[in-house]
């Protein structure tokens, strides 16, 4: 089997980024909600105020998964967290080790920087994600429900 390895996107692989993320955008059914471009990308990942890091997982030289993240901030802990938005394998590169490579990779990221938390989401109906999840030690966080204020809601919040 050939070598697995993650390594830090570059603005060079602003491309490869839209086309994992839009394939993530597919398999979770959700294309129809996918809006993002190349400039988008450019700007967010790699521009002047970076909003969020991505790290690309290869097998051989073949692109095989992303993670997208970025740092958060727990209050009451006075403590560094890292939010992964996006991971993904693509389906021929599954059940190889590469997604716990990918974890490994963040684990690894977080710790470096102070972090004591890595979070993420993950959608009700994906249980093999679920139970991958369980087997790398992580566990649901039960007792918080997420709310999210968009669309005219958010508009009429900020009085607009």
């Amino acid at each position: 089997m050939p070598e697995f390895s993650v390594r830090a996107a570059k603005a060079a692989d602003s491309a490869l980024i839209l086309a994992l993320l839009r394939e993530l955008a597919a398999y979770e059914k959700l294309l129809d909600r996918f809006t993002t471009d190349e400039a988008a990308i450019a700007r967010d990942f790699f521009g002047p105020r970076k909003l969020a890091e991505c790290d690309l997982g290869f097998e051989g030289g073949e692109a095989a998964g992303i993670a997208t993240y970025y740092w958060t901030y727990g209050s009451f802990a006075a403590a560094r967290g890292l939010f992964v938005e996006d991971i993904f394998v693509r389906p021929a590169f599954r059940a190889s080790g590469h997604g716990r490579a990918l974890f490994r990779n963040l684990a690894t990221r977080a710790m470096e920087a102070g972090a004591v938390k890595v979070e993420w989401l993950v959608l009700d109906w994906n249980e093999t994600a679920m139970e991958f999840y369980k087997k790398i030690g992580a566990h649901p966080v039960d007792d918080w429900r997420i709310f999210r204020l968009k669309g005219n809601a958010l508009e009429a919040l900020a009085e607009r």
